[in-house]
Parts: C-alpha cells; sequence; structure tokens
C-alpha cells in the first residue's frame, strides 16, 4: 500500500477543517471537512477553480434557501422547488459541478428549521473554513522539475536510438532491431505532457510553459519519425543516396538535445546540400532505384519539417 503526499495532505486537511469549525462551535462542523476533501484538487489551479465554484454555489443555495424556506415553511416539497431554481441557475453560471454542496447546506438549513442571520453565518463559516483548509493545504506543490528533466533525457535518449536505427537499416540492410523505443516514446510522451501540463496549473502567479511547449514540440516531430520510417522501410539494397542519409542521420543523433537556432540551422544547410546532391545524381535506372530514389526524397522533406518545428520552438523559447 502506498501513501500519496495528497493522500496526506487530504487527510490532515480535513482533520484540521473539521477541528477549527468544531473549535468555533460551529453546527454541522463536519461538513467542513468533507468541503476540504473535495476542493483538493491535483493542482492548485484546479483547487482556486473548485473552491471558487462551490463557493459561488453555496452562496446561491442560501439565498434561495432563505427565501423559499422563509416564503413556505420548512416542507419536502419546498426542497424540491428550491432544486427547481437552484440548478438551472448553477448551470447558467457554470458552477453545476458544486451543486451537490449547495444541497448539504439546504438541508442543514431544513433539519434546524431555522434560516436566521445566525445559520446564515454558521454556513458561511463552514465554507470558509472547509475551503480555507483546502487551498492551505494545496498551497504548496512538490517541485515536478528533476521527473520532467528526467522524462525529457528518456525521450532524447529514444530519439537517439530511433536515428542510428534508421541509418543502419540504410547502411546495412539490418531489420533484426525491434523497435522497443518507439512504444516507449509514446507512453513518456503522454506521460511528460499530463505532468508538464499539471505542472502550469501549480504555478498561480505566473506562466511556466517551458516544459509543456518543449513536449508538444517532441511530440510534433515524434510524428515526422513515424512517417519517416514508414517511408524508408520499403527501400530495397544499399544505394549511394542511402548511405549518405545514414551519415546524417548518425550526425542527428548526436544533436538530438535542444541545441541553439544556430546548431538547427546548421543541420537545415545541411540538409539543403545533401538535397542538391541527390538532384545532380545520375537518373535513376530501373523501378527500385525509382522508387528508392522516390522515397529517399520524402524522407528529406520530412526531415526538413523536423527541423523546422525544433527551430520555432527555439525562436519562441528565447522570447
Amino acid at each position: 500500500m502506498k501513501i500519496g503526499f495528497r493522500t496526506i495532505k487530504t487527510a490532515v486537511g480535513s482533520a484540521l477543517s473539521i477541528y477549527v469549525a468544531s473549535y468555533l462551535g460551529l453546527e454541522f462542523y463536519s461538513f467542513a471537512g468533507i468541503l476540504t476533501m473535495l476542493c483538493l484538487r491535483e493542482t492548485v489551479k484546479r483547487s482556486f477553480r473548485d473552491a471558487w465554484e462551490r463557493f459561488v454555489a453555496c452562496l446561491i443555495g442560501i439565498a434561495f434557501a432563505v427565501l423559499a424556506f422563509h416564503l413556505f415553511g420548512f416542507h419536502p416539497w419546498v426542497i424540491g422547488l428550491i432544486l427547481l431554481f437552484l440548478i438551472p441557475t448553477s448551470v447558467m453560471l457554470k458552477v453545476q459541478g458544486s451543486v451537490l454542496t449547495a444541497c448539504v447546506i439546504i438541508l442543514h438549513m431544513f433539519m434546524s428549521e431555522h434560516v436566521g442571520v445566525s445559520m446564515v453565518l454558521n454556513e458561511l463559516k463552514l465554507v470558509a473554513v472547509g475551503i480555507g483548509a483546502a487551498l492551505l493545504m494545496n498551497s504548496y506543490m512538490p517541485n515536478r522539475e528533476k521527473e520532467l528533466v528526467r522524462l525529457q533525457k528518456q525521450i532524447e535518449g529514444n530519439f537517439k536510438s530511433i536515428f542510428q536505427q534508421i541509418a543502419r537499416f540504410l547502411r546495412e540492410g539490418a531489420t533484426d532491431w525491434e523497435g522497443r523505443e518507439i512504444t516507449e516514446t509514446v507512453d513518456i510522451l503522454r506521460d511528460a505532457l499530463k505532468l508538464a501540463l499539471e505542472d502550469i496549473e501549480n504555478h498561480v502567479l505566473r506562466e511556466e510553459t517551458g516544459y509543456y511547449a518543449y513536449f508538444l514540440m517532441r511530440s510534433r516531430q515524434f510524428e515526422i519519425i513515424q512517417r519517416i520510417m514508414l517511408t524508408l522501410s520499403p527501400l530495397e539494397g544499399s544505394y549511394e543516396q542511402g548511405r549518405q542519409i545514414a551519415d546524417y542521420l548518425d550526425e542527428m543523433s548526436v544533436h538530438i538535445a535542444p541545441g541553439t537556432r544556430e546548431m538547427t540551422q546548421g543541420r537545415l544547410d545541411s540538409l539543403a546540400r545533401l538535397q542538391d546532391e541527390f538532384k545532380k545524381a545520375d537518373l535513376p535506372q530501373n523501378r527500385h532505384e525509382f522508387e528508392n530514389r522516390a522515397a529517399l526524397l520524402h524522407f528529406i522533406h520530412d526531415m526538413e519539417r523536423y527541423l523546422k518545428i525544433k527551430q520555432k520552438w527555439l525562436i519562441r523559447d528565447k522570447r
């Protein structure tokens, strides 16, 4: 059994809010602990958003309950009448996910048969204590940078291995590669994007989008790598152009890390020179040579897109 950091915060925060509500002498003080559990979300921004929605829903519920119970008395059908107006209003204000929280407050008033100032203040204090404890617990979030850096290095290592294997296939015709890095990269990118998005939502006062933009860039590059593999897989035989591309891919595998715009431009220039050499080469002599040449030219265009995606990311990252 593993107890996570969020579980610990939920346990401590709920106990704290119940203790504070009890110390203040509030009725239904255990409700503060439930509110704390509900508002402790995965990220700081989600907690703030959820806390605000529940606060608004509770205010609406209190307003409708005070009005309805005051006019019609404390009857079960009055609760149905309140819900008849509460739910559409919550939907209109986009706080429908917090209707159940407001319903609990309405039931508090119904069970107490009291909607005076003291009861309203009691419910507002319960909401304040419950939400406050949740926000206090979520004010600290563990630093995810080490994990993000680890995922970044794994992706770059897999990209390097994939380029080397493609180069080996072009140079030697080797087909014994199992492709483990492909499926592994799919999983890593999925986890990295999720983690990077959570990291963004844990910065309330400033936007930290660096890692998310990086993994999004790698995700787009990986789509191109998969297309390149499909393009080159039907190649037959070993041709001079294929060996030239293999040398280029070996060079690319050394420069997977972010690097600089100048380094990326250098790879683009090398690719352009390679394309010029292909254009000057003798025309294909048979169908197989023609299909191979077409695949290699298609590879050049895909690799150009791969590098330009990185170039655009580097430009934005330096701003």
